[in-house]
């Protein structure tokens, strides 16, 4: 991990003085950064990731500081065209600092996969003819990938449902597979069609759905932090905080937006990386329907004994270092040698720790100064660039625009005509 991820300073460097900084607390070359240029994703290269290429969009790679998990410090590689993100989350973890930082757990790298069979005259005898021949269902499926077996992973159950829809009772049979440093969607998939005709036969229906499941309940990450009273502005501020998060709690219209914060950091950081974004915000967002089927708050926050607030959060975590976007995406392979990550598990434990700190920040200034003031404050750097503004133009733009507290295109077009009249 990075030797300090607290960078004094930071923001005020300029590119090539932040890659430097970033090369030397993580020990790589500063060629590593050769990647992240524009054009280090080539047409070329391209093409051969998605079908009728017509060029490469570029986003924005920031780092964010000052982040802590599990006692090590690591510099944390986010892609987001939304400003405040970057700086909201080595905010907050300037502030879980305070107490140690993130800590973070999770279960092993499990996926599934689920058969469907349809017309089935007897689902519940069928559900038991299927699990009767679960070994052999078992064999088959791990026969699709061997090497899977030889480092560690494999299949390690076969569950089965029955599951009522309108018209109909499907029997619908989940093959349970540990994947390893893979997102797997590959590998589940694969054994899944494989296993369908046998199923289907054994069930006495037919197979349907052979695809794994985004709800990917089985691989879990969490973090938790402690965060100071006082570092946070006081015992209001955590008093009210609390509230913010109790709303969401029992709110699906305040969850939503609240869980959308955390979501900033969470795909900032899987897109970074080469990892499926929607995939994990789809599990995530099946995770946050509680028991009573309301959509509800991701994390938690609570108050302590000692007037502090513990934060934790809880998210499927679908991620992984092998495969896809990962090996293929030149800027994918910078972000996580920055990261030092070495396993599937570590990234989304990572991953989780930042999406939390998102969450702190974003909780954190609707408590007190509101959301818009940090927010658009670098939201008049857009404008201003849109509107044409270059070099000192845009400094000078901004000043104005924050100053009245106008944040709109209009009024940006106005100054700089007033700038560039004098």
């Amino acid at each position: 991990m990075a030797q300090n991820s607290r960078l004094t300073g930071f923001r005020t460097l300029t590119v090539q003085e932040r890659r430097e900084a970033v090369a030397r607390e993580s020990g790589l070359e500063p060629a590593v950064f050769d990647a992240l240029e524009p054009g280090g994703l080539g047409v070329e290269a391209a093409e051969h990731m998605i079908e009728n290429v017509v060029g490469v969009m570029g986003i924005p790679v920031g780092i964010a500081t000052n982040v802590t998990v599990n006692g090590r410090d690591v510099l944390v590689p986010m892609a987001t065209e939304e400003p405040s993100v970057v700086a909201a989350a080595s905010n907050a973890a300037r502030i879980a600092r305070v107490r140690g930082g993130f800590t973070t757990s999770s279960t092993g790298p499990v996926m599934q996969a689920q058969v469907q069979v349809v017309d089935v005259v007897d689902p519940a005898g069928a559900r038991l003819r299927v699990l009767e021949a679960r070994d052999e269902l078992i064999a088959l499926a791990a026969s699709q990938d061997p090497k899977l077996a030889e480092v560690g992973g494999g299949v390690l159950d076969l569950t089965v449902r029955t599951v009522e829809a309108p018209g109909a009772t499907y029997v619908v049979a989940h093959l349970v597979v540990d994947v390893r440093d893979a997102m797997g969607a590959n590998a589940v998939n694969t054994m899944a069609e494989a296993v369908a005709p046998r199923l289907a036969e054994i069930a006495g229906g037919r197979a349907v759905l052979r695809i794994l499941t985004n709800k990917a309940d089985l691989r879990l990450s969490r973090a938790r932090a402690v965060l100071d009273a006082e570092a946070l502005g006081g015992a209001e501020i955590v008093d009210d905080m609390i509230h913010a998060y109790r709303l969401a709690a029992a709110d699906p219209y305040r969850a939503a937006t609240h869980n959308k914060g955390i979501m900033n950091g969470v795909s900032a950081v899987v897109l970074a990386t080469g990892n499926d974004t929607r995939a994990v915000e789809a599990g995530a967002h099946s995770h946050a329907v509680n028991a009573d089927g309301l959509y509800s708050s991701l994390s938690t926050f609570e108050k302590n004994a000692d007037g502090d607030i513990v934060a934790t959060l809880e998210l499927p975590m679908p991620v992984g270092l092998v495969g896809g976007a990962t090996r293929s995406h030149p800027a994918a392979r910078a972000a996580i040698a920055v990261t030092e990550v070495t396993t599937a598990r570590e990234l989304g434990e990572l991953v989780t720790a930042v999406g939390l700190a998102q969450n702190i920040a974003a909780v954190r200034a609707l408590a007190g100064e509101g959301i818009q003031r940090g927010h658009m404050s670098l939201h008049a750097k857009n404008i201003a660039i849109a509107v044409g503004a270059a070099g000192d133009e845009v400094d000078r733009v901004v000043a104005v625009l924050i100053s009245e507290k106008a944040f709109r295109h209009d009024r940006a077009e106005a100054v700089l005509a007033e700038i560039r009249s004098r």
